[in-house]
């Protein structure tokens, strides 16, 4: 592990002389991409070098041992007993950082939320998840731009569709891909009786132009009137667009900019980020069939959250994870349950990686 670690802090030594080469700081794509491959290095060597300090201070605590004035060496043998234990803890962490990691970690995502089974609750819940989510990225300080709106029924969301760009907005939002189902009395509920319904979430990496090439004669445009309710003049111009990606049958509608060529764009980023998925969940299945991604796979029908209004509980089903407060989660509070996941699946990475035996790290 050590000669990995030292590989890896040589390398991110020599990605910070590139940045500072005039030849990288010329060339864009270039400047981007090494920007980002040091960007997932600086973690691994921060602890690395915190990891080194605390076995310098270990060294010199067995020197210690070593003195003739039994104080010093009774003083050296407290300082070992609390170096060990940091020490083995950074260990384990520098085993987690070296773990292979998820090239989309870093990328922004296209967040996708629709109604599912449950009619007008279904849309009313699918609106709340997305203030939810919404609300989380205004407190981490994320952009959110919306992509497509389509409204449902008594004021809920049939489905939307919004772009999140900010660090580590994968990493933090890839677990919530899957459906996720609502135990509560609607308000149009007369018996008082508890209804469930369910919400589907996709979470979709944003694909670079560089990762998915899309030909232009591949795609059928089509412009219309935007239907819904909208600003002034988004209902009056043909400014939405639907585009369909012939090869793949992938279509993906666009109506809430003003300007055609705004919705364009929009459609295009969308599209881009459903082809890499769909390429991306193609290579892991075909690496390991019993795999399935956790975005654009199978499990994407399983259940994988509860949240019950009358017990005030949300119930994480894939972790065992239950937790209270749901009006303070529902209001975008959800970093903990956030930090959970990330660690449960963590976790089992480690795991799997220790049965199989090491891969190539970051």
């Amino acid at each position: 592990m050590l000669d990995k670690l030292e590989e890896i802090e040589c390398k991110f030594e020599r990605l910070n002389a590139e940045l500072g080469d005039p030849a990288v700081l010329a060339n864009a794509e270039r400047l981007r991409r090494t920007g980002r491959e040091r960007a997932q290095l600086e973690p691994v060597v921060a602890a690395f070098r915190r990891f080194k300090a605390v076995q310098a201070d270990l060294d010199a605590a067995r020197q210690m041992l070593e003195d003739p004035d039994p104080d010093v060496r009774e003083l050296a043998r407290e300082e070992l007993a609390g170096l060990r234990e940091k020490a083995s803890a950074m260990e384990e962490e520098l085993k987690l950082l070296l773990l292979p990691r998820d090239p989309n970690d870093d990328r922004n995502v296209i967040l996708e939320v629709r109604a599912g089974t449950g009619g007008d609750e279904a849309g009313l819940f699918a609106g709340e998840l997305l203030r939810m989510y919404l609300r989380h990225a205004e407190r981490r300080g994320w952009k959110v731009e919306l992509g497509d709106l389509q409204e449902g029924g008594a004021g809920g969301v049939k489905e939307a569709s919004v772009t999140v760009n900010g660090t580590e907005v994968y990493s933090s939002l890839k677990y919530e891909s899957g459906v996720h189902r609502v135990q509560r009395v609607p308000a149009t509920e007369a018996q008082g009786r508890i209804h469930t319904s369910t919400v589907t979430v996709a979470v979709l990496p944003e694909a670079d132009d560089v990762d998915v090439k899309v030909n232009p004669a591949d795609l059928e445009w089509d412009v219309m009137r935007s239907t819904g309710s909208g600003g002034q003049s988004v209902n009056t111009t043909d400014s939405a667009v639907r585009v369909t990606h012939r090869p793949s049958g992938i279509v993906v509608k666009c109506q809430q900019e003003k300007s055609q060529q705004k919705n364009r764009s929009m459609a295009l980023k969308v599209l881009r980020a459903r082809l890499y998925e769909a390429e991306s969940t193609r290579q892991k299945n075909e690496r390991d069939a019993s795999r399935k991604s956790q975005v654009g796979s199978g499990e994407r029908s399983e259940k994988i959250r509860t949240y019950n209004f009358p017990q005030d509980r949300l119930t994480d089903h894939r972790i065992g994870l239950t937790v209270h407060n749901l009006p303070g989660l529902m209001d975008g509070d959800i970093a903990e349950l956030l930090t959970a996941l990330r660690t449960h699946f963590e976790a089992e990475r480690l795991k799997a990686h220790t049965r199989t035996g090491p891969e190539a790290g970051p």
